[in-house]
């Protein structure tokens, strides 16, 4: 901005000068007429208000932080998260807290100072939890107008589906070709003789798609028959270990680590992150997931508003931006899973080798959240004894 000086001023309406020496207007010509002189300076001392003012708001305001608590398994491209923050002169900050047990309980921990505005990661084996600390807001996002009606599980809007994956059986393909053993097409077939020590599986004590694979067990077989079909698959030799990364990575014989079970709990999607993460070019995936009617737990990702937010506004903006479609569509090759929106393509990769069964085995998160430790503890009486 150009600057204005005392001396322009003056001399544009005809002021008399200003004495800086004595901070006053120096003696001026008797025939200058006084009122002329205070009408001319008053409009000089509003017009230099003005311009200050102006200057003033010319000036960027600094932008507004936003905290997401999320899970470490978060992920979102840079570019997707710049759009966001450059059309809403915003800084969005991830507060990353361990997995979705440990996202939840830091939250619940801190609600009467929380953490973050957002929290990201809460899926529908601890949302009734979740919902029952009463930590996050009512929100009513307009995007949940393109959303399917299945995957919103919380009536009350303060928990937003955003993405949602399913818990499979994964098979090595070239395992079963060279042996010609039929791939098992149900739960049930999984304690036949012939399947016996191939199957590995994570601890639902400690791993999410253990306890998915557990969910699904009693949604097949009910209370009454769950730990019975445990206790066969035990005596045919299923190997259990701590988590997803040893299971898929040690023991699955399609895997880097080439282990000897070709059958892992793991993802519909991992078929596709094996074609994309792949050293050499493939034409086709090593694996695929078993997708029978009761094989799998369908996981839904939710993102809720926190409450005691000091940004409730801008939060609202970016509930609204994860659900819309360019966030959506860039969830599946950051998380590999599934986008909620419809709207959102599909990567090509998704579309020729993830797989998503038809029928997913199903419990409301009333029932999960009543019942999940203990049959996490039956379960671990059963087969970790």
């Amino acid at each position: 901005m150009k600057r204005i000086t005392f001396h322009f001023l003056l001399s544009t309406f005809h002021l008399p000068p200003f004495d800086l020496a004595q901070g006053k207007l120096s003696t001026f010509h008797p025939s200058t007429a006084l009122t002329s002189s205070r009408c001319s300076f008053g409009r000089a001392c509003f017009l230099l208000s003005i311009l200050l003012l102006t200057a003033c708001a010319s000036q960027p305001a600094e932008p507004q932080t936003l905290t997401l608590m999320t899970h470490d398994s978060f992920s979102v491209s840079e570019e997707v998260v710049k759009t966001f923050e450059e059309a809403n002169n915003a800084k969005i900050v991830f507060l990353q807290s361990g997995d979705a047990g440990s996202v939840l309980n830091r939250a619940i921990l801190t609600k009467d100072a929380p953490l973050a505005d957002l929290l990201f990661g809460v899926d529908n084996t601890f949302l009734s939890r979740a919902l029952e600390a009463d930590i996050f807001e009512s929100y009513t996002s307009p995007a949940l107008e393109e959303i399917p009606d299945a995957f919103e599980l919380d009536p009350s809007d303060r928990a937003l589906p955003v993405d949602y994956g399913d818990v499979c059986i994964n098979y090595d393909k070239k395992y079963f070709e060279e042996t010609a053993l039929p791939v098992p097409q149900s739960l049930e077939d999984l304690t036949k003789p012939e399947y016996a020590n191939l199957l590995v599986v994570e601890n639902p004590a400690t791993s999410s798609p253990g306890l998915a694979f557990l969910l699904a067990t009693v949604a097949h077989f009910g209370e009454d028959g769950y730990l019975d079909y445990w206790r066969a698959l035990k005596d045919k030799g299923v190997v259990v270990v701590d988590g997803w990364e040893t299971a898929y990575y040690t023991n699955f014989s399609a895997s880097s680590g080439r282990g000897p079970q070709p059958m892992v709990v793991s993802y519909g999607t991992s078929p596709a992150a094996e074609v994309i993460y792949a050293e050499t070019s493939l034409d086709d995936a090593p694996t695929a997931s078993i997708i029978g009617p009761d094989t799998c737990f369908r996981q839904i990702e939710f993102v809720g508003i926190l409450k005691g937010t000091q940004n409730r506004a801008l939060a609202e903006k970016f509930v609204d931006f994860m659900l819309g479609r360019e966030f959506q569509e860039d969830v599946p090759l950051q998380m590999f899973v599934y986008p909620v929106n419809p709207s959102a393509t599909l990567p090509e990769e998704f579309v020729k080798y993830a797989q998503a069964p038809a029928q997913t085995a199903g419990l409301s998160p009333a029932e999960i959240a009543a019942n999940r430790d203990r049959w996490i503890q039956e379960w671990t009486d059963v087969v970790m004894r």
